[in-house]
């Protein structure tokens, strides 16, 4: 079936990287598999992400990755008609079942599905918690897992941060690893744990081998605390997530039902 959004969308994003000299890094893509279901799963440290994530599975395999992503950005009079063009899957976080199906679905038709198993943005640009939906899904399609490492796109754009999307000359690292296949004794607590430890020790030699370096004092704030940047530890970022989720809470308790 042609597709009328995906690629001018992809176009576009090249020729804006290009005239901002991104120097994309894809490392891995021949993990990408040329045709059937995969779960493609990324760390998630900007609002960009799953334009990066998706370049990973694009620029060589030439795969178009359906994203789950929140339904509130496909209500947006903006990126809604863009994405639901691109066929991303959106999901009502009071009730994510009918977003499962529909990855399952799409899995199972052949598609690779997009999802962020932190479900939020990283402030400590680590790691956080993984939930099990990705590894359910593949388990319950018969699709392989597909980690995704991304690094630098937090410079860009990112929580508690400016939009900075006209910075020039940033490196950006997009590592795809090896296909996680699963059996049918798998739980998916256990691959979700394997998945985590992969992409860990992704995380860490994309941070390692990353070309670029904080410019000054004042652009040490995308680096991790354990790495002598300023970015909030780990456990200073959770804090930081549960005082936002009180106060959203307390603001729509404070909101009168219509």
């Amino acid at each position: 079936m042609a597709e009328f959004v995906y690629p001018p969308v992809i176009r576009a994003a090249l020729g804006v990287f290009k005239a901002l000299d991104v120097r994309l890094d894809i490392r891995g893509a021949e993990h990408v598999p040329a045709t059937g279901g995969a779960v493609l799963v990324s760390n998630h440290i900007s609002y960009l992400d799953f334009i990066f994530a998706g370049m990973g599975a694009y620029k060589v395999a030439k795969r178009k990755t359906r994203f789950m992503a929140k339904d509130d950005v496909f209500k947006h009079r903006i990126s809604g008609p863009l994405m639901r063009g691109m066929k991303h899957i959106p999901v009502d976080r009071t009730d994510g079942q009918p977003a499962y199906d529909e990855a399952v679905r799409a899995l199972k038709a052949g598609e690779v599905v997009g999802v962020f198993p932190e479900a939020t943005i990283s402030r400590s640009f680590m790691l956080k918690k993984f939930k099990t939906g990705a590894a359910r899904m593949a388990a319950d399609a018969g699709a392989p897992l597909l980690p995704v490492v991304l690094w630098g796109t937090q410079q860009l754009w990112t929580k508690g941060h400016p939009k900075t999307l006209t910075k020039r000359h940033v490196p950006v690292t997009i590592m795809v690893g090896e296909p996680i296949h699963l059996t049918p004794q798998d739980k998916p607590v256990m691959v979700t744990r394997r998945l985590r430890a992969a992409m860990t020790e992704m995380l860490e030699r994309a941070q390692r081998e990353y070309s670029g370096r904080p410019k000054g004092p004042e652009d040490t704030w995308w680096q991790p605390a354990h790495l002598g940047g300023t970015a909030p530890t780990p456990a200073d970022a959770e804090a930081l997530d549960e005082a936002e989720a009180a106060a959203k809470a307390a603001r729509r308790a404070a909101t009168p039902e219509s």
